[in-house]
């Protein structure tokens, strides 16, 4: 398999991948704040690390994959007091249901998962640290912020020079601060709070900024230095800049080696976001897709490109689905290790390592589908399988695709198998009238049936 190679954000380029230690792999990538449902933009940025994660160790890396939870947060303090809850009852159950939507997706678990609550401590070690090296400075009002003018590397991930950045535009004013441009590590409490977002520090009562929790949580659990770190495009400024800032200004050395980003989803031309109020969320969007379309939907995309949803687009994604599956249905096979020495496990690779090209990729799956239509190679059709499981899709039986079941669950409906029975006593009484009444019947309620030259009838979902 050839070099793996990853568009670096921070040179602006593709770079062959060297891991600081030879054989292993450490990322971090920002995980959900948790208020609300997740959506499809976030649906994105999960799936697109999850390939990352997966191909990594489909690539023989030893992967420490850190995904965080923010649930400490200016939103969430707001819904909580609105639904007259505790924060922590807010944030459990928007995790749980997190957990729910993106496991449908098939997106694995990252090795560790830690919210930010649990590590302020850390988060006070490092502002403790920019203090003592001259870049925090507790205002009047009480905050700690960062002196973005006294680090000299500041803009370097975004490309945005301090002279191009004009207060105002995504940085909040605040006449307390001695720079516009300065942020918050620490924010002073408020009475109105409630007690649980407080904590106490050297500078008072408060509770972290949102950049600070992630530079603390992903240094301690990968260490000060670390291979990748990841996130939605909307991050790389002003979040992984403020990161890259706040981390390398307290600890005087190079933070991380490798940023992703991923690029948005988007619905008629705008951003899929919360604060546009134009996004579908995962499980509403589950409620009429299969949830591995969804996950195919997505993989045809590059993960840095913009992502056009619509429904005519998983529709389509849908039927070139089914068609891959029905190459599995046509020659079965069990699942097999990958041959990586095959031609098509070959090009399959080199797409990947070529910064996770899956629409290439998933390009090779429908030349070898193609293949194996031809040949019925029960070789062919297993590698088919396991190069697909490597992105995590071909996973289900074909029966569990086509008849709509999930992974794990059985094929099958009681129901329709009694109306196709019926149908076919009706077709041996020569009662073709009551036999295409029944098959017109399930066809209004999207079921397919297919005749086999055999006597057997088969069925799938529309």
């Amino acid at each position: 398999m050839s070099n793996l190679k990853i568009y670096n954000t921070l040179a602006r380029e593709k770079q062959v991948f060297t891991p600081i230690q030879p054989g292993k792999v450490s990322m971090y990538v920002c995980g959900m704040t948790i208020y609300d449902y997740c959506h499809v933009g976030h649906a994105r940025m999960m799936m697109a690390f999850d390939v990352v994660y997966r191909w990594l160790k489909a690539s023989g890396y030893q992967v420490n994959y850190v995904r965080n939870i923010t649930d400490i947060d200016d939103k969430i303090i707001r819904r909580a007091v609105e639904n007259g809850e505790t924060i922590g009852q807010l944030t459990s159950r928007f995790t749980r249901y997190m957990h729910e939507d993106i496991g449908a997706l098939g997106i694995l678990p990252p090795d560790h998962e830690p919210r930010a609550t649990e590590y302020v401590p850390q988060m006070l070690q490092l502002i403790e640290k920019l203090e003592k090296n001259g870049l925090a400075y507790k205002a009047d009002d009480g905050d700690v912020n960062f002196s973005v003018r006294d680090f000299p590397g500041y803009g370097k991930l975004s490309g945005k020079s301090l002279d191009d950045l004009r207060a105002g535009e995504r940085i909040d004013v605040n006449t307390d601060k001695r720079d516009p441009l300065d942020f918050v590590l620490w924010k002073s409490s408020k009475v109105s709070e409630p007690d649980e977002v407080k904590w106490p520090s050297k500078w008072g009562s408060g509770r972290p900024g949102w950049h600070i929790e992630c530079s603390a949580m992903s240094c301690e659990l990968l260490g000060e230095r670390f291979d990748i770190h990841g996130g939605g495009a909307d991050l790389q400024f002003p979040h992984h800049e403020n990161e890259i800032a706040q981390t390398e200004g307290a600890l005087q050395h190079p933070f991380v080696n490798y940023w992703i980003h991923n690029g948005f989803v988007r619905l008629d031309n705008e951003k899929m976001s919360k604060s546009l109020g134009n996004f579908f969320t995962i499980r509403d969007v589950l409620k009429k897709f299969d949830a591995e379309v969804v996950r195919f939907f997505i993989l045809r995309a590059h993960y840095r490109s913009p992502l056009n949803y619509s429904d005519a687009h998983l529709d389509d994604a849908k039927a070139a689905l089914t068609r891959l599956y029905t190459t599995l249905k046509e020659v079965p096979a069990e699942h097999a290790p990958v041959d990586w020495d095959e031609a098509h496990a070959q090009r399959f690779a080199e797409a990947m390592n070529d910064d996770f090209n899956t629409p290439i990729a998933i390009a090779v799956l429908f030349d070898l589908a193609n293949e194996i239509n031809k040949t019925k190679s029960v070789a062919l059709a297993r590698q088919l399988k396991a190069l697909a499981a490597t992105i995590g899709i071909l996973e289900r039986t074909p029966q569990q695709f086509l008849q709509g079941a999930a992974t794990g669950a059985a094929a099958g409906d009681p129901d329709i198998e009694a109306l196709i029975a019926a149908r076919s006593a009706a077709k041996r009484a020569k009662n073709f009238a009551e036999s295409d009444r029944i098959r017109a019947a399930l066809l209004t309620h999207g079921i397919i049936l297919e005749d086999k030259p055999d006597g057997v009838t088969e069925w799938r979902r529309a």
